[in-house]
């Protein structure tokens, strides 16, 4: 095509013909339009095609062929289509499709089902929030069914504002970024570890060789609740295990359980660019394993002190707690060369909030309410890898990380 048949392309003025081909999808299909179109010297200005159990639509929007050939098109357009046991519908219109609103977004809508009840409820609140949905992707069918819409004409935030309030009521999570380039830019993710990366609480595991678990667990909870400082309640705690064996160590290792999901979160992570590293206000007797076992770019947590063959009861070292979380999250990203707003952060307790909010994307996983209602977005399925929807990466994704990974 000339520079002067580009120009003319993308001139509202020009007239163009929407051509769309529904049916039984099957190869060759998409060949056999264009071919056909061909003869008729039209030009390509946008194509779209979508299947949906096994059935085909395909909109070609092409320019209006010479003079005295459109009535020739329409007939062997229809003829082909016919042969083709598909219909074909074309209409003549001008120019190309109207140009999207400023402030483009990417929702992402998690359901296990997903009800057209909260499909309609979404759809309704973008559009109040002067938003129009351009484009609607499955990114996912299970373990939830994930779906992906392109939103424009209404900022960022505020969408976000109007849709992640009454998720939970709708029975969905929702997650709304921004659109652009950094979507499949390099990202550095950080979670938490006890109750979010693992399914136990480590110092509760240690408590139960030291035969305090009750008083621990009961401490625990109105730490994660809030209701306590963490720093206290930590050193608190940890004065309960004074004279534990170290050897417990390694059987709390082998007792430590890893969330479903949480293997294939950090597989396909890893296997797409990404830096993937834990923070924790558990132990680094936990954490260092944890990194090696699962390739961890990063871990930090507090240290038990040992001596003589026995814990002290003390922690040793800088103290990681809700700040010190979120310090390391920024550390991590500077090491990483990561900027903070292409970080994802992941955690369930209030000692996360400080992290969360600081990350580009803080995703609230399982968490407690505090914890849902002041981050970006929330997960309420028990599987970790869910996350990777958030990240518009898709089932297909997962499962190729995978296949490679055993080959």
């Amino acid at each position: 095509m000339s520079a002067s048949q580009t120009s003319a392309a993308q001139t509202p003025e020009v007239p163009t013909l929407l051509v769309k081909i529904f049916g039984k999808d099957r190869p060759g299909i998409t060949a056999g339009l264009f071919d056909t179109l061909a003869a008729y010297l039209v030009d390509v200005v946008d194509i779209e095609q979508v299947v949906t159990r096994g059935r085909l639509v395909l909109c070609a929007l092409v320019t209006q062929p010479p003079a005295g050939l459109e009535g020739d098109l329409r007939a062997t357009v229809h003829s082909w289509a016919e042969s083709m046991k598909m219909q074909a519908e074309i209409i003549s219109g001008l120019g190309d499709n109207r140009p999207r609103g400023l402030g483009r977004s990417l929702v992402t809508v998690l359901g296990h089902p997903l009800t057209a009840e909260s499909t309609a409820a979404i759809a309704d609140r973008i559009a109040k929030a002067g938003g129009n949905i351009d484009r609607i992707f499955r990114l996912a069918k299970y373990p939830v069914t994930a779906v992906e819409f392109a939103v424009s004409g209404v900022e960022t935030e505020p969408l976000r504002t109007a849709l992640v309030t009454d998720a939970a009521a709708l029975g969905v999570d929702v997650a709304v970024v921004a659109a652009g380039l950094h979507r499949r830019a390099q990202r550095l993710v950080v979670m938490d570890v006890d109750s979010t990366l693992i399914q136990d609480e480590v110092i509760e595991l240690f408590a139960a060789h030291a035969g305090c678990e009750d008083k621990v667990a009961e401490v625990t909870a109105a730490a994660m609740r809030g209701e306590l400082d963490f720093e206290q309640s930590l050193h608190a705690r940890v004065a309960l295990l004074e004279g534990l064996e170290a050897s417990v160590v390694e059987k709390v290792r082998n007792e430590v359980r890893l969330t479903p999901g949480a293997r294939t979160l950090i597989r396909t992570l890893k296997r797409l660019g990404y830096q993937v590293g834990v923070v924790s206000g558990g132990f680094t007797q936990v954490t260092d394993d944890l990194k090696e076992r699962l390739g961890l770019d990063f871990a930090q947590a507090n240290t038990l002190e040992i001596v003589d063959g026995k814990l002290t009861g003390r922690v040793t070292g800088e103290i990681v707690d809700r700040a010190g979380k979120a310090r390391l999250l920024r550390r991590f990203a500077a090491e990483a060369g990561v900027p903070l707003s292409q970080t994802v952060a992941i955690g369930d307790g209030a000692n996360d909030l400080d992290m969360l909010n600081a990350a580009g994307l803080g995703v609230a996983f399982n968490a407690k309410p505090v914890v849902r209602e002041a981050a970006h977005t929330a997960v309420n399925f028990p599987f970790l890898d869910t996350v990777l929807y958030l990240l518009g990466v898709t089932r297909e994704e997962v499962e190729a990380a995978d296949t490679h990974d055993e080959d």
